[in-house]
């Protein structure tokens, strides 16, 4: 009996954390949109400057990593699915696979993870090392609300940035493709690609691009909330970086398969 109770004391401290953990997350979009939106008028604008570095560190840096693996990660699906086809004699179907596939699902999941990776884990570290030294408290004291400074510019680099990576993986997963599967089906690149834009249609582009957002907030609401709960120094800071990072895939991933059910049944 003494087992189970333990066991069940445990998931019931567990619900109850992870529900704290989605309200203070929510509690900091909140806040974080209602900076950008009316802070001007309060006094406490969010700073443009601090927005378009925030982009240049999601966004623009990311971009090499990004369109490298997008474009390998074509190459994959190319193989795989072709392989497949020929089984049936459909390899010239490929096409449609891998542009329906990599629209809706690999561009985007790919970007997510990428993402959270690197930016993820950056907000996490920087705010947590902030949170160790005090200086979070020093913003308080100095009259800036640290949901202001270090939260709301993060949050809208990547609602505006990851949509962007998005479409530039899409379309470096396509070309990827295009290269293996276009001497296979003996045509040209740039017939392959004029091929993919016949079979694409708006809402494949879109279905990608609205995870992206979704992903988005994800991510930053992951990373900010657990670089504001580090604790114990360095090592908490290294821990929170690791379970940000982990966190984030995991939720990327979960919201990723909720968003495929409900859209494609």
């Amino acid at each position: 009996m003494k087992p189970a109770l333990h066991l069940l004391n445990r998931l019931g401290r567990r619900t109850v954390a992870a529900v704290d953990a989605v309200g203070y997350g929510a509690g900091l979009v909140a806040e974080a949109m209602v900076f950008t939106a009316v802070g001007r008028y309060r006094g406490q604008p969010v700073r443009l400057a601090a927005i378009v570095e925030q982009m240049r560190q999601v966004g623009f840096d990311a971009i090499p990593i990004v369109m490298l693996l997008s474009l390998t990660v074509g190459l994959m699906l190319a193989i795989q699915f072709i392989a497949t086809l020929s089984e049936f004699g459909a390899q010239t179907q490929v096409v449609l696979a891998v542009a329906k596939s990599v629209t809706r699902e690999f561009g985007v999941l790919i970007t997510g993870i990428l993402v959270a990776g690197r930016s993820g884990s950056s907000f996490a570290a920087r705010i947590g090392s902030m949170s160790v030294s005090q200086e979070v408290d020093a913003l308080g004291v100095m009259g800036i609300d640290p949901v202001r400074y270090l939260v709301a510019p993060a949050l809208v680099a990547m609602l505006l940035m990851l949509p962007v990576l998005t479409v530039l993986s899409d379309a470096a997963a396509i070309f990827g493709a295009a290269l293996y599967s276009a001497p296979m089906l003996d045509i040209s690149v740039p017939t392959y690609l004029a091929q993919t834009l016949e079979h694409l249609t708006p809402r494949d582009v879109w279905e990608g691009l609205a995870k992206s957002v979704v992903f988005a907030l994800l991510i930053t609401v992951i990373g900010v909330a657990t670089g504001f709960s580090v604790s114990g120094g360095a090592e908490g800071v290294g821990r929170a970086t690791t379970r940000a990072v982990v966190v984030s895939i995991s939720a990327i991933i979960v919201a990723d398969m909720i968003f495929s059910f409900f859209l494609n049944r």
